[in-house]
């Protein structure tokens, strides 16, 4: 009998040893003459477990973990292919307190499948939204989205409904469907996690979005530091051209849509849409003045949509289970669910889908454990390097788009980074300028010039120079900063910046 084993194909998991494991593993079944299938699927997200072995049984899936290549043979010898007990069974997968809670839409099969196998990815419900949206009008295709409440997960929250509909109402013989995959912000690895481990999810939910507002070409613009997310996108674009899912006709409509992979250069500028663009026409990623929106007039002139690859991966289940199950999660205006990303100083870093509504509070300490070093924590960064820095007094905050703007912070991607009291927040806010003042496309003055400053300003700061001064001269020069960039690289910049000068400003040498 053949015995189906699962080791995950994550960069993450192959970071921490899975292709050792996993080639440990054939040999000692090898070894052993026992007969066993050997599957890389995705990441389950969570990583302090890495890598995750599970094993199919008669009961459902067993993992174990972390599995490292010296326990690869006493696994054998407990029989571990059968479900056998072993120092590291963790019990049936699906009843992990840290799975179990979470509920996981987007994230539906990432970890059960194979990443690239087609025909598994049709067994588990993939391509339904997309045979539903064959049969709808364009206009109902992109109300579902509208009703679902889906809005931007990049970061910029914009309702992704109405973005679609400028789209499908502006004329034109060509339009572009734009992937931004060029996920830079530190403590975030959604987008990665479902490339790596779910790649057709993200090709249908472009292949739907193209159907909707009646473009033939799509673009996915990847990071060039994703070359996991790169090999599977590209076999996992290949078998949908070879089964009719893309092409000339989709599905034998008569309606086309084509779908390659770009690389970027490893500009953080180009996660902006319009960098994006100017990027993929082969120029500097420099930032467009708006107007003219890319929904009317963006890549090489022609009516665009720009998503990232969470919204889009979030539209095939729309389609398939309609707007309304989907807008039955979370709250407020903030609809869905959204994967969280826990990374810094956090016992059980790792993936959480949940709806929107839970607090920082339960992330940090029901998911992530609290801190690695056992330490108070003392700050929370949300929403990549430009996300405002949140004290102990803020983390019963609703994850929600308003009710983190109420306090001056940000959603973002979903990143949530863990600093514990050791963290020294003047420092963390110098980072921030220079991140700035590195990343900066050059193009306005207040980003290419105050970043500079501020790095300058937050030196003296830091050495304790005329405080009286410099304090309010850096508070002048974030407002500049915020009100008068071109983008949100430097208009965001003072997020960080003065939360830190706010929450802790014993850390700046000011009382508070």
């Amino acid at each position: 009998m053949i015995k189906t084993l699962y080791v995950p194909c994550d960069s993450s998991a192959i970071s921490l040893g899975a292709d050792r494991v996993a080639a440990a593993i054939l040999h000692e079944a090898q070894q052993r003459g026992i007969r066993v299938n050997l599957i890389r699927n995705g990441s389950r997200g969570m990583f302090w477990l890495e890598p995750l072995v599970e094993v199919d049984t008669a009961q459902g899936r067993i993992a174990y973990g972390s599995v490292q290549t010296k326990d690869v043979a006493s696994l054998f010898d407990a029989d571990f292919t059968n479900g056998g007990d072993h120092a590291l069974s963790l019990g049936l997968t699906e009843e992990l307190e840290y799975l179990k809670r979470q509920q996981r839409l987007t994230f539906a099969r990432i970890g059960i499948t194979d990443p690239v196998c087609l025909d598994s990815y049709i067994a588990h419900n993939g391509y339904q939204g997309l045979n539903n949206a064959l049969n709808m009008a364009q206009a109902d295709i992109v109300k579902a989205v509208t009703d679902s409440g889906l809005r931007g997960r990049g970061g910029a929250a914009f309702p992704t409904g109405i973005k679609w509909n400028t789209v499908l109402n502006t004329p034109s013989e060509q339009k572009y469907i734009i992937c931004n995959a060029d996920e830079g912000d530190s403590g975030t690895f959604s987008d990665r996690m479902v490339m790596e481990g779910d790649p057709f999810v993200l090709i249908e939910g472009m292949t739907i979005a193209g159907l909707a507002v009646g473009a033939s070409q799509g673009y996915i613009y990847l990071r060039v530091e994703y070359p996991h997310a790169h090999k599977a996108l590209t076999t996992a674009i290949d078998k949908a051209y070879a089964a009719g899912y893309l092409g000339d006709s989709v599905l034998g409509s008569g309606k086309a849509f084509h779908l390659e992979v770009r690389l970027g250069a490893g500009a953080y500028v180009c996660g902006e849409e319009t960098s994006l663009m100017e990027s993929l026409e082969g120029k500097r990623g420099l930032v467009r003045f708006k107007p003219p929106l890319p929904a009317i007039k963006g890549l090489f002139g022609q009516p665009t949509v720009v998503n990232n690859v969470i919204s889009l991966a979030s539209v095939p289940i729309i389609l398939d289970k309609g707007g309304d199950y989907y807008r039955d999660f979370g709250m407020g205006r903030s609809r869905g669910t959204l994967p969280i990303q826990l990374a810094g100083n956090l016992k059980r870093g790792g993936l959480v889908e949940l709806a929107f509504g839970l607090t920082l509070r339960e992330l940090l300490y029901d998911f992530g454990g609290g801190s690695a070093t056992g330490r108070p924590i003392k700050a929370v960064q949300v929403g990549g390097p430009l996300g405002a820095y949140l004290p102990e007094s803020q983390f019963d905050t609703p994850l929600d788009y308003e009710s983190f703007a109420a306090i001056w912070a940000v959603v973002g991607h979903g990143g949530v980074v863990a600093f514990d009291d050791t963290a020294d927040m003047a420092e963390l806010a110098r980072y921030s300028m220079e991140f700035c003042a590195i990343e900066s496309c050059g193009k306005c003055t207040p980003c290419r010039i105050g970043s500079t400053r501020g790095m300058e300003l937050m030196d003296d700061i830091i050495a304790g120079n005329d405080l009286s001064k410099n304090v309010p001269l850096l508070r002048s020069l974030c407002d500049t900063l915020l009100n008068g960039s071109l983008c949100a690289l430097g208009g965001m910049t003072p997020y960080p910046v003065l939360s830190a000068l706010n929450h802790f400003p014993q850390d700046f040498g000011v009382e508070a």
